[in-house]
């Protein structure tokens, strides 16, 4: 299964981006040295893994440490190497709260969500993403991986700087 990851920092007001290779990487501990190495000052650091336009990984470190993950579905876990070495250890996530009627939530929220998120939805609600809207988003007909990385790269403020490291 092929990935494409970008990590993603914050030191004070400015966002810096870089494409991160997880190719070493066993477990959610060498994926935080990853993002470590990639912002060493960042005070905030996230990583989105996006999995053969499927599957969703995103990451969040505060400070260097204070781990946080989300996934998409947890079927990721059993179809990669990648994917068992991120999502593995995690819990389903409760998905009860995409009903919510949280207004910043994107208009077209599904009503039945086809996946089983894992992890921890709402850790990039201090950023303007509630977990209502990232499930909605990883939910919506239509939209790949990619297409969520961006919106939240649109809403948190780091859009110019994923756009400089990506190229798109």
């Amino acid at each position: 299964m092929s990935y494409f990851a970008v990590a993603v920092g914050r030191e004070g007001d400015d966002w810096e981006a870089a494409e991160v290779d997880l190719d070493a990487v066993a477990d959610v501990e060498d994926a935080a040295e990853v993002m470590r190495e990639a912002f060493p000052d960042a005070d905030l650091t996230l990583l989105f893994v996006d999995a053969d336009d499927e599957y969703l990984t995103v990451m969040r470190l505060d400070n260097g440490d204070d781990l946080r993950t989300f996934g998409s579905d947890a079927e990721y876990a059993s179809q990669s190497r990648l994917g068992e070495a991120l999502l593995g250890d995690l819990e389903p996530e409760d998905t009860e709260e995409i009903d919510s009627e949280d207004e910043e939530s994107i208009a077209a929220r599904p009503t039945e969500l086809d996946a089983e998120p894992v992890g921890e939805a709402d850790l990039l609600g201090d950023l303007g993403v509630p977990g209502s809207t990232l499930l909605a988003l990883c939910a919506k007909e239509g939209m790949m991986p990619s297409d969520v990385v961006s919106e939240v790269a649109k809403s948190v403020g780091f859009a110019e700087a994923l756009e400089d490291a990506t190229g798109a």
